[in-house]
């Protein structure tokens, strides 16, 4: 766990020079992706003050009888923000938020959910992270990093029900599939779809048009999530992190041929046991070279799989 902090530690270092350029105070605004599903999108950048950590996205779904909310925002004032957007376009109360994963960019807004009435469902694998000194620590860093947004009044919360496998969600009519998809970017990963719309709310398994933050997370696991993503043939997916996309499959693609490479690239390096900054400098990045966040992440995302490919080496 304390590898772990050390890893997003150095990966907010990294990207801190993303957060003086970022635009302050996106407002959360909703855009609708199907007859009865709107997305908000945050910045693709480092959470911080300027920007009340708003750097992921969250989405909802309005059916005859209540609005379903998928992920929380990364700060009460932010889920306030995504409750009055809902209430812009519908009278009806947020009866459930789903949880993609507990990452904080994605839960610090869920005391305000909860303090409305709202059911939260997530994975049961997210519970063992939610507990854990990890994330008691990475809370109390928020409350300085990203104050006033984030103070002694944040809290985690947990969900009210824990699935661990398909789940059907029925409500005002609307049927939504929850499916685990994890151990992939954490071992909680829930995707929702809305099988009547074609729309997929992927959490952080897509990272629409740029490098994804890989961490602890086995990539391998990842890649066949991805594979499960695609066989849903959704028409829209709504990523955790980046635009709305409606060429799905190329989108999923890029994030999974980005993981495979990083894997080859890698697997080569720990068999031969290879230094790893004399393997990262001889690989040609030119394909994912121009993607947003590419020159903050890539170095760590490589060194991690390094990592990963020697402890599975047979």
């Amino acid at each position: 766990m304390q590898f772990l902090l050390a890893q997003l530690a150095l990966f907010l270092a990294l990207l801190a020079p993303l957060a003086v350029q970022a635009q302050p105070a996106r407002p959360v605004a909703a855009q609708q992706v199907s007859p009865s599903a709107w997305y908000v999108e945050g910045d693709a950048a480092l959470g911080s003050p300027a920007n009340r950590n708003f750097i992921s996205n969250a989405g909802f779904i309005v059916t005859a009888t209540g609005v379903v909310v998928i992920d929380a925002l990364g700060s009460p004032q932010l889920a306030r923000d995504l409750i009055a957007e809902v209430r812009r376009i519908t009278p009806l109360p947020v009866t459930h938020v789903i949880v993609t994963h507990y990452h904080a960019d994605h839960v610090y807004g869920l005391q305000e959910f909860k303090r409305h009435g709202a059911r939260i469902i997530a994975h049961r694998s997210g519970r063992e992270y939610l507990l854990s000194d990890t994330a008691a620590q990475r809370l109390e860093v928020s409350r300085t990093d990203l104050a006033p947004w984030i103070d002694a009044s944040t809290r985690l919360v947990e969900a009210d029900q824990w699935i661990d496998a398909r789940t059907e969600l029925v409500i005002g009519g609307k049927t939504l599939v929850l499916q685990p998809v994890g151990t992939a970017h954490t071992p909680e990963d829930l995707v929702v779809l809305l099988p009547a719309e074609r729309v997929l709310f992927a959490g952080d398994i897509v990272f629409r048009g740029r490098i994804p933050f890989v961490g602890q997370a086995d990539s391998g696991q990842w890649i066949k999530a991805l594979e499960t993503l695609l066989a849903m043939d959704a028409a829209v997916v709504v990523p955790g992190h980046g635009g709305l996309s409606t060429t799905p499959r190329q989108d999923l693609e890029l994030t999974r041929d980005y993981l495979a490479f990083l894997r080859q690239a890698m697997a080569a390096a720990a068999r031969d046991m290879e230094p790893f900054d004399e393997a990262y400098g001889r690989v040609d990045w030119s394909r994912f070279a121009h993607l947003p966040l590419f020159g903050a992440a890539n170095r760590m995302n490589a060194y991690n799989t390094y990592l990963l490919m020697e402890r599975q080496a047979p």
